[in-house]
């Protein structure tokens, strides 16, 4: 049996490192923006009703904030993924990060709006279009402030 090589310059694993504490900026970067917005501290609810069963007005705030911290922080790690695979297509630089964050954004509006806020329970349509506008200008507040930290870091490494 033949391992698998993998080749990656000491850049790659050090970029996956400094996307984490890039993410926790741009999940301060929401939160700032949260209380702004109509239902705009909705969306930590929803995922955590969602979880317990119970509706957002219900569900445990701390859960909440739990569960909204660590997809902020792991969603760095996925964007430099994104912005790695995009640098395959594009030559590296600014356009790669942006196209990296076009798809990181979409990912995330599209995952909340589909899959996430769907199944929660006692949110009237209405409503639910309310906290899906406030979940896509929060996202988009996220990916403004990590892709750029990101994206120096990948071309200054």
């Amino acid at each position: 049996m033949l391992a698998l090589a993998v080749e990656a310059p000491l850049a790659v694993p050090l970029l996956f490192l400094v996307a984490v504490p890039a993410a926790l900026v741009a999940t301060f970067a929401m939160d700032l923006v949260m209380p702004r917005l109509r239902e705009g501290e909705t969306p930590p609810r929803v995922a955590s009703g969602v979880l317990t069963g119970r509706s957002p007005d219900n569900a445990p705030r701390r859960l909440g904030s739990v569960v909204h911290y660590v997809a902020g922080l792991l969603t760095g790690p996925l964007f430099v993924w994104l912005f790695l695979v995009a640098g395959q297509f594009l030559a590296p630089g600014e356009l790669t990060g942006a196209a990296a964050a076009v798809v990181l954004y979409v990912l995330m509006v599209g995952f909340f709006v589909l899959v996430v806020l769907p199944r929660a329970s006692g949110v009237p349509q209405r409503r639910a279009s309310v906290v899906a506008r406030a979940w896509a200008i929060e996202a988009f507040v996220y990916v403004l402030v990590l892709a750029p930290l990101v994206t120096a870091a990948a071309l200054s490494l």
